[in-house]
């Protein structure tokens, strides 16, 4: 590297002629070559307005990289680019790699993201603030696809609260300290009773006043520390399980939240909440005091070693009580919580469909199952509440003779003169007992706790341990998907069906195609999207998109780059703008009008009160479902995809709407290709290809004119939507029905 540092110039990443924005988005992706990684540069614009920091770290979180936008000093960067390349950036929107720093000599040598192999260029902490304010992103290699995947349970939580080890040092120092001092009490209670009560010592007293003074002090300073460093271990604790707990859902493959019912997951997951109580409450509490026991036992040994042996004696017993009880009580408190499982289900499904609910007056029936759900869980968490005051029970004597025998046998021994006993050590020895007792006592009622949080950490795990798509997600390659798609003998069945969804499926369309995909119900075209889609990948034969295996490529690559519009599609809490946008912070307030323009939802979001500022209510009450239908299709269009899904996306569109949408679908099309599965042969005339499908196989595939002449099941749907136009008008005309459920029941 150079010795001295450049004095000329921009910096690299300057001000050089180049685009700022491009050269940001450079050194991005050299610092994630760095770590292995080659990052989709199509994922954010290379032009216009300079990414955003939190675009690029959540760009290289989605490639499985580690990534946060934060602000640094001077010295905070130093030490921060020995270990990896630091990402800063420039105030005029482009960026550089720091590679190297010297503090010693306020140094550190930049290099220039447009030319990577180049050398290193020195500048000084003083030029570099000319151009830097701060802005870094810090970025390292994310987790690993095996840690990912580690099975959630008490090991799993168990690091969570080990990995914050210096905050957990200084809690149980401070333990350690105020058992030390819990001590000084009644040390000092049995000096005055030997010592000052006895020889009528005034200094002797008010040396003790003093120290009791001072310990009272420094015990309540100390406990005031060691709560706020529980606190903050708390927080941290509380906050790394939620978000380890939510990554590892938000991983799970979709097919597992619809074969598992929405109330079940909720309150299977919504058991971490008592698993984060017990970490951070009763277990915390009970460890801290346990330290206790390290200082207390010695002393109490030495005071009075019988009773001693008797507090450990019936603290024993408690424990023994509670073991014996353990395992019925774990599947008493399994039963309550399965229960609890289905009545969260029942709750979470009827509000779910409230509307049928209500349409179709069921809510009587609706109310006997929940009376009867709620029935079964009250009988299982009576039975398991009766199961758990037994060990209570029976383990109260022992805990009395802790508290009250121990004093009268302490009494005895001073009635007992041959002992040689004096009061004040027996005062001593009762005060310290009780310290005692409590952290024994505790552990063995602990063990009660951790049968109930087992249980809570057995229901979490129901849903955390499935497959997940992390390898998928975080491995494979990213290519340029232009939208060529191919199936070669492509089969696939769903769990538990007694036949396959696709059989032997064989086609290909090249990129820019126009396909349409029809067929009777079940015959399999919802399953073709599902499958270009990475859901399902325990498939037989190949897909291939543009001559790559699909399973080859990396899955959140690959669902990035297919727009995916469907039947019943969920708007979130927000603006029109937020939902037309989300997933894209990059893009602006333009492309979202655009998008909109092309969906044919411009003109109803036009006469909303704020426009495209108008705030989307829970459930989108407050659109109607053509509309929702089209915002759904201008949030999938705003990425600009290659590949477009239209899942039967126009089959909940009024007329009107539809002949919008419709109208667009050669615009829509242009430069990208588009996969249509739809009920209403009417929108597919415009299509390039039809394919039929029928139980599964592949019956023909061509344009609409040709299928009309040679395939037989596409005649018969023909024919099906379009009989009306052979009729002859008798008295009054008949609307033409809007699809093939309206014409059945206009038939009927």
């Amino acid at each position: 590297m150079p010795d001295s540092p450049s004095t000329a110039g921009p910096p690299p990443g300057g001000p050089d002629g180049s685009d700022p924005a491009e050269l940001r988005i450079a050194a991005v992706a050299a610092a994630a070559r760095f770590h292995g990684i080659d990052l989709d540069r199509t994922r954010l614009r290379e032009e216009g307005v300079p990414p955003s920091p939190a675009a690029l770290a959540a760009w290289l979180s989605e490639a499985g990289l580690w990534a946060r936008a934060v602000k640094l000093s001077w010295r905070q960067l130093a030490q921060a680019a020995p270990d990896r390349p630091v990402v800063v950036l420039f105030t005029d929107g482009s960026a550089g790699l720091v590679v190297a720093a010297d503090t010693k000599r306020d140094l550190a040598w930049l290099r220039d993201p447009a030319n990577p192999r180049g050398e290193p260029v020195p500048m000084d902490a003083l030029r570099l603030s000319q151009w830097w304010s701060g802005e870094a992103l810090l970025v390292r290699k994310g987790r690993g696809v095996a840690q990912a995947e580690a099975p959630f349970g008490f090991a799993s939580v168990a690091r969570l609260v080990f990995g914050e080890r210096e905050i957990l040092r200084h809690v149980v120092l401070a333990s350690l300290v105020l058992s030390v001092l819990a001590i000084v009490p009644a040390l000092l209670t049995s000096i005055v009773l030997d010592r000052v009560l006895v020889y009528q010592s005034w200094s002797t007293l008010t040396l003790v006043g003093v120290m009791v003074g001072i310990t009272v002090l420094f015990e309540a300073l100390l406990t005031h520390a060691r709560g706020e460093a529980l606190q903050v271990l708390s927080t941290r604790i509380d906050a790394q399980l939620n978000l380890a707990v939510f990554e590892r859902l938000l991983m799970l493959p979709l097919d597992h939240f619809e074969r598992h019912p929405t109330g079940e997951t909720n309150h299977r997951i919504g058991q971490i909440f008592r698993i984060r109580a017990f970490l951070t409450g009763k277990l915390m509490s009970t460890v801290l005091d346990g330290t206790t026991l390290l200082v207390l036992l010695p002393v109490v040994f030495w005071l009075q070693p019988i009773l001693a042996a008797m507090v450990l004696a019936a603290s024993g017993v408690v424990a023994l009580v509670i073991i014996a009880f353990m395992p019925a009580m774990r599947r008493a408190y399994g039963r309550a919580i399965a229960a609890e499982v289905r009545k969260s289900g029942l709750l979470v499904e009827t509000v779910q469909g409230i509307r049928t609910v209500k349409s179709l007056v069921l809510e009587p029936q609706r109310r006997e199952a929940w009376d009867a759900a709620v029935a079964e869980a009250g009988l299982a968490q009576v039975a398991a509440g009766r199961l758990g005051r037994w060990p209570r029970t029976l383990t109260l004597p022992a805990e009395r003779f802790i508290d009250r025998g121990v004093l009268l046998v302490a009494a005895y021994l001073v009635l007992d003169r041959v002992s040689g006993v004096q009061v004040g050590a027996l005062v001593a020895f009762v005060m310290l007992s009780g310290r005692l007792a409590a952290p024994l006592i505790g552990f063995a009622r602990l063990l009660e706790d951790v049968e109930e949080v087992r249980t809570s950490v057995q229901q979490v795990a129901l849903v955390l341990n499935n497959p997940t798509e992390t390898a998928a997600m975080q491995g494979g390659i990213s290519p340029r998907i232009a939208g060529a798609l191919r199936f070669e003998g492509v089969s696939f069945t769903y769990p538990g069906a007694r036949g396959p969804a696709l059989d032997g499926v064989s086609f290909g369309i090249p990129a820019g195609t126009m396909l349409g995909i029809v067929g009777r119900s079940g015959s399999g075209k919802s399953t073709i999207t599902r499958l270009l889609q990475g859901i399902s990948r325990d498939y037989s034969g190949t897909v291939r998109v543009d001559g790559t295996d699909l399973r080859e490529i990396n899955l959140a690559h690959l669902r990035r780059s297919f727009g995916i519009v469907l039947q019943d599609n969920v708007l979130f809490r927000g603006t029109v703008a937020d939902n037309i946008l989300a997933g894209r912070p990059n893009l602006t307030l333009e492309d979202a009008m655009e998008a909109a323009r092309l969906a044919g939802a411009d003109e109803f979001i036009e006469r909303l009160p704020q426009g495209y500022g108008t705030w989307i209510e829970e459930g989108s009450s407050n659109l109607s479902g053509g509309q929702r239908q089209r915002l759904a299709i201008a949030r999938a269009l705003v990425a600009d995809p290659p590949v477009l899904i239209l899942d039967e996306a126009t089959s909940a569109l009024d007329p009107e709407s539809e002949a919008v949408v419709n109208a667009n679908l050669q615009r829509i099309a242009r430069g990208r290709t588009m996969v249509i599965v739809s009920h209403r042969l009417s929108s597919l005339l415009d299509c390039d290809l039809i394919a039929v499908l029928d139980q599964g196989g592949l019956v023909d595939i061509a344009p609409h004119d040709a299928l009309v002449e040679r395939c037989a099941i596409y005649q018969q749907l023909w024919r099906q939507q379009n009989r009306y136009l052979d009729r002859e008008p008798k008295g009054r005309p008949v609307q033409a029905p809007a699809d093939t459920h309206e014409l059945v029941a206009a038939e009927i």
